[in-house]
């Protein structure tokens, strides 16, 4: 009996590792700057030139996304690489949402990276589209190379 109870241990406690190395290399993919591709809120597209002037710096779990110079939103993020999608949580320090959590899902391909989130507040997105009236933006970012 104590031997089948080490080894569920032992199993339970290998499997919460590998969780954990899985979402920090996931984190790792999210560090670095990017730019803004593209955005659509609400269903309705982000203008270029906010789009042109949008950067995303993320390091160490926390990421700052800024239009020009001036910083919009900074948070804390957490992520979940197991789920399908990927999902990620903010929780804002700094911007309009500060003290709020944004519930969301991503995905990363290569150099790439998509997000969808919904407002403060709302249920966490199950697709990557921003529908009229849904309150959610859905975001591409390039990385910028260095």
């Amino acid at each position: 009996m104590r031997t089948i109870l080490a080894s569920l241990t032992i199993c339970l406690l290998c499997v919460t590792n590998s969780k954990g190395d899985e979402a920090k290399k996931e984190m790792e993919k999210l560090d670095g700057e990017w730019s803004m591709v593209s955005a659509v809120r609400a269903g309705e597209a982000v203008p270029d030139d906010l789009v042109k002037s949008a950067r995303r710096v993320s390091k160490d779990g926390e990421a700052t996304v800024t239009f020009g110079d001036q910083v919009f939103m900074k948070a804390k993020i957490t992520i979940d690489p197991t789920k399908s999608p990927k999902t990620i949580d903010y929780d804002v320090t700094e911007g309009q949402n500060t003290g709020k959590k944004q519930y969301g899902i991503y995905k990363i391909d290569g150099d790439t990276v998509t997000f969808c989130f919904a407002a403060p507040g709302k249920d966490r997105p199950t697709k990557f589209e921003s529908k009229e009236g849904s309150e959610q933006i859905l975001s591409v970012w390039k990385r910028i190379k260095k």
